[in-house]
């Protein structure tokens, strides 16, 4: 029998404010010292009283916005009820009826596949409410102790619609809408820190209708998420297939074994007891008595990832992988750009698609390559747009081979001296006199008689071998292929 699965998944953001969400705590991620951001009403004292952080707000409906949701003109919040000792008031202030955004879609953008990419996945509510504090477990002695730093923190939770197929479309969703936070500072989302968490629902079933849900929790990586529910999208079907019932409960995952494992039998939402928030007043989002205008929060969108990754993908002819290596890393885009717009002024327009794809090249391997070396950002680096440009317009005019560009990024990215400087100072201008190419091929030649007897008894890596010797005489300032062709033509006379 064919089972399919419905997968939904609930991701949880801790927003980027200055305060808390219902008091003025800094809300500060990087506090490493327990219980310093905390004030009464973080801490639920008996007779406090909450106030709404619009910032908070209006960073979750630019979200909407963004995702062509729907904005609720009226909202307002809502006690959840349910006792845990990370909840200081005993309820976490979150809301249910009135959520702020409703419907909207987000297409898989990050996918290589032009098939999938184009899929968008349909968003059923994103919602406001209040973090939870921290508990830190420990066992000597035997404890479990509360931070309260980040109670009260503000969380976005967007809800999908059950339409995910499978593991590595859920996985593609939640980069891309990590991606989409960064991109409009809602969030720093960083899994790691607990800053961005995702739940998974699924369930399988053989019908049009929905099966029993089972919701993981636990999952801290993106790859924690597709490998999660690619395995309990196999434990249900084989439970299935043997004619036993699924239970709807919570499971977590364990990443070192990739299985999920039962925690508890699900609650649903009656259970939760939700009743408006009698301290806090209703919201009118937008319209006369608004609190914001909708056309001016428009207008605050940047471009948006996958509009940014169409526009690369047009301009540059890079493909999708590419593409995708440039929007996520945003800094190296902002320099890939300045240094291609430097470029086109170098070379005439017929050779631009040929720097390009040079320039990205050279960007994402060797300069990337020396930032790692030295543990250095592309925004700290030496070495400006305009002189990595002119370093690449060499290498196209032939100037410099490409053995000479290495030498002289290095350089360049030690000193943040031009190409032009180094090359005049170290003369590694790429030899052209062909009576100095001719003398260095015969000594080659007179000089690796193993070498020229392997080539013409048909070892063709043999040629490679006597450019490469060609090139080391010549300390890298030759044209390879224009080796190669003389020296062809001289073992064939």
């Amino acid at each position: 029998m064919i089972y399919q699965p419905r997968i939904g998944l609930e991701i949880h953001a801790e927003l980027k404010t200055k305060s808390k969400m219902f008091c003025r705590c800094l809300n500060d991620p990087l506090e490493s010292h327990p219980n310093i951001n905390v004030c009464p009403i973080c801490l639920a004292h008996p007779g406090t009283l909450p106030q709404i952080n619009s910032e908070a707000v209006k960073k979750v409906l630019l979200l909407g916005l963004a995702l062509n949701s729907e904005i609720n003109r009226f909202s307002f919040f809502e006690r959840k009820n349910y006792f845990y000792p990370d909840l200081p008031k005993g309820y976490q202030i979150s809301q249910y009826q009135t959520p702020l955004c409703v419907g909207g879609e987000l297409p898989l953008y990050l996918s290589d596949s032009a098939e999938i990419k184009n899929k968008k996945i349909k968003i059923r509510r994103i919602h406001l409410e209040e973090d939870t504090a921290k508990l830190i477990h420990q066992e000597k002695p035997p404890a479990t102790l509360v931070d309260f730093n980040r109670a009260g923190v503000p969380l976005m939770e967007l809800v999908t619609e059950p339409v995910i197929t499978n593991g590595l479309e859920a996985r593609l969703f939640a980069e891309g809408l990590q991606l989409l936070l960064k991109e409009l500072t809602i969030s720093d989302a960083d899994m790691e820190k607990g800053e961005m968490r995702v739940e998974v629902n699924i369930s399988l079933s053989a019908t049009s209708s929905l099966g029993t849900k089972v919701e993981i929790k636990n999952l801290n990586s993106f790859r924690s998420v597709e490998k999660a529910i690619d395995f309990e999208i196999e434990r249900q079907k084989e439970l299935l297939e043997r004619g036993e019932k699924i239970v709807q409960e919570t499971r977590g995952y364990d990443e070192d074994k990739n299985k999920t494992y039962s925690q508890r039998i699900k609650e649903e939402a009656e259970d939760y007891r939700y009743f408006p928030e009698p301290d806090l007043p209703p919201l009118i989002l937008y319209g006369p008595d608004g609190l914001f205008d909708l056309k001016d929060l428009e207008r605050e969108l940047p471009e948006l990832p996958w509009q940014k990754k169409e526009r690369i993908l047009k301009l540059y002819g890079l493909n999708d992988q590419e593409a995708n290596l440039m929007i996520l890393e945003p800094y190296f885009l902002d320099y890939f750009e300045k240094a291609v717009s430097e470029a086109k002024t170098l070379v005439p327009e017929s050779q631009w698609p040929q720097i390009q794809k040079t320039l990205y090249n050279y960007l994402t391997t060797d300069l990337k390559g020396l930032m790692m070396e030295y543990k250095s950002q592309i925004n700290e680096i030496r070495i400006k747009p305009p002189q990595f440009a002119q370093l690449m317009a060499l290498i196209l005019e032939g100037k410099i081979s490409s053995r000479v560009a290495k030498d002289l990024l290095s350089e360049m990215f030690k000193t943040g001296r031009s190409a032009s400087e180094i090359m005049k100072e170290k003369k590694l201008e790429t030899i052209t006199d062909q009576q100095i190419l001719i003398e260095t091929v015969n000594s080659v030649i007179e000089n690796n008689p193993q070498a020229v007897n392997d080539y013409l008894n048909g070892k063709e890596s043999a040629i490679q071998f006597l450019v490469g010797q060609s090139m080391a005489k010549l300390k890298g300032a030759a044209n390879p292929k224009e080796l190669e062709k003389m020296l062809r033509e001289k073992l064939r006379s």
